[in-house]
């Protein structure tokens, strides 16, 4: 298994939605950067996210589970493009945010930390550790 952290603006597709398509859950389309296209394509089925909410909360709030690999993205007409789709498999019980991220030494070299800008991003076995156990799982 391996771990990956997914931005979205709350404000176009909150954790609220994420939770709200329940099993089924949602293409992570939209997706128009060839490093994140290509971090997408890596990923497997039953691989593990956190769901980051990027503008001005700026915290990892749940945790998502890869339930289909990567495919053509359905809102790109020029084939270049693939999502996968996620779905929620619980909430953090505590957000952790990126200010407490970027204060701790052991996730100084995380992609959020180095390559804030990635909208899909790899996270380490040992990154996904300290940061679960920052939010009290």
């Amino acid at each position: 298994m391996r771990y990956w952290l997914f931005k979205s603006e709350p404000s176009e597709w909150s954790w609220a939605d994420q939770v709200a398509r329940g099993d089924v859950g949602e293409p992570w389309d939209g997706v128009r950067n060839y490093q994140a296209r290509n971090v997408m394509r890596e990923m497997s089925v039953g691989d593990l996210g956190f769901f980051y909410h990027s503008q001005s909360e700026k915290a990892c709030v749940g945790i998502v589970r890869v339930i289909a690999p990567a495919a053509p993205d359905p809102t790109d007409d020029s084939g270049k493009w693939d999502c996968m789709t996620v779905a929620a498999e619980r909430p953090l019980p505590r957000p952790v945010t990126l200010a407490e991220i970027k204060a701790d030494p052991e996730l100084a070299d995380m992609a959020l930390v180095k390559s804030p800008r990635l909208s899909v991003q790899p996270v380490t076995a040992a990154q996904w550790a300290a940061i679960c156990a920052m939010a009290g799982l």
